[in-house]
């Protein structure tokens, strides 16, 4: 099915934003909701409705900002590009975003979700040398297909449908994490609160990855996949920002394979706001091979695998691996391996482990749900925007 297409700037109007002096008292802490692209990242909704900051009347007049009215479609245009949502309330966004203010073809849903299908092409349209950003200049020249509206909202309204079985799955996870982090609190989380004598290092293998050139990586899907820095995130490995490397070569750096039940923790740039970026590693994570900056944590004994991860999930390991105030906050290795904690006896590790064993089983049919799901999501979106559906 063929759609008219339209420049941007034709259908929308592209609002930039911009932020208050920092220092001027009478501009901060006012009834303005002012949204910067964390307030998106993590979002449960493709609705925001309020935002930590505020600004003051006299903080908007003292900049470019501009209030954008409800139904407005928020773009994070750096740092990073391409976090999406719609405003439930008036709000003024700071200069990492490109805002649209939908015309009377366009509906918000509609656009929203044509944006989140075209994320990664509307990443790659960005330029700059600290970090990347997509100009306004830029933005207002995206074509993007418009229908008549009737049919714009009935897309929508599949999508959102989609999304929420989506979203409720994602949910169900997150309780059987939360879960997870309760049985580990209640049976050894005490035990753990008495005065350290047992070291990271003595408990555990622990090995920093390697250097991989990246001009070596490999084209072929058969390759082994690379774990970065960026495939970690809290409670699952991501692949999908994958780097593979030749088979072939694979058998030099056997040191740095992954094995399931490994613990890896990046060390760059080392947490978001739900925690640490720290994964066990799953059967159907394998094989793979750990990059420099990203730590494997190995225990000694299986049954402790999964106290092992727990234990990097814990409030105390997370208070004392503090990543240092530089241009990347980073982990030390030292850190890693110096952090003392009391070990609970095997008859408690044995009985945590068989209790979360179930919680990890739960968790593993909810994964394929929730994969199934996206991929589900995946084909609707884009059969939506090729007018299939």
């Amino acid at each position: 099915m063929s759609w008219p297409q339209f420049e941007i700037k034709e259908v929308a109007r592209v609002v930039g934003g911009a932020t208050p002096k920092s220092g001027e008292s009478t501009y901060w802490d006012g009834d303005i909701d002012w949204v910067t692209p964390k307030d998106l990242a993590d979002l449960d909704s493709k609705f925001i409705d309020g935002t930590p900051r505020k600004i003051t009347q006299a903080g908007l007049r003292s900049c470019s900002a501009e209030r954008l009215p409800t139904g407005s479609v928020l773009f994070s245009s750096r740092a990073p590009i391409g976090h999406i949502a719609i405003n439930s309330t008036p709000m003024a966004t700071n200069q990492g975003f490109k805002s649209f203010i939908p015309g009377p073809d366009l509906d918000a849903s509609f656009l929203y979700w044509w944006l989140d299908a075209n994320r990664e092409r509307l990443q790659a349209m960005g330029n700059g040398a600290t970090f990347k950003e997509v100009s306004k200049a830029v933005v207002e020249r995206i074509v993007v297909p418009v229908p008549p509206l009737p049919e714009q909202r009935r897309i929508a309204a599949i999508l959102d449908q989609a999304d929420a079985l989506r979203r409720l799955r994602r949910r169900s996870l997150t309780e059987l994490e939360n879960l997870g982090r309760s049985i580990f609190a209640e049976l050894l989380g005490e035990d753990l609160k008495c005065e350290g004598f047992l070291s990271l290092g003595e408990f555990a293998d622990i090995q920093i990855g390697y250097p991989f050139k990246s001009n070596l990586y490999s084209s072929d899907d058969n390759g082994i996949s690379l774990c970065r820095g960026a495939n970690v995130l809290p409670d699952t490995v991501d692949w999908s920002d994958h780097a593979r490397y030749p088979r072939d070569l694979a058998e030099n750096h056997i040191a740095f394979e992954l094995r399931d039940g490994d613990v890896v923790l990046a060390m760059d740039r080392p947490w978001i706001s739900s925690g640490f970026k720290v994964a066990s590693v799953q059967k159907r994570d394998l094989p793979a091979l750990l990059v420099q900056r990203v730590a494997r944590l190995r225990s000694k004994e299986d049954f402790d695998r999964r106290f092992l991860f727990h234990l990097t999930r814990s409030d105390q390991f997370q208070r004392h691996c503090r990543p240092t105030e530089t241009t990347v906050p980073h982990i030390s290795p030292v850190e890693i391996r110096n952090f003392m904690f009391h070990l609970p006896n095997e008859h408690k590790r044995r009985a945590f482990d068989s209790a979360i064993s179930q919680v990890d089983e739960a968790k593993s049919v909810a994964q394929e749900h929730f994969d199934l799901h996206q991929k589900m999501f995946a084909s609707l979106q884009y059969r939506a925007f090729r007018g299939e559906l």
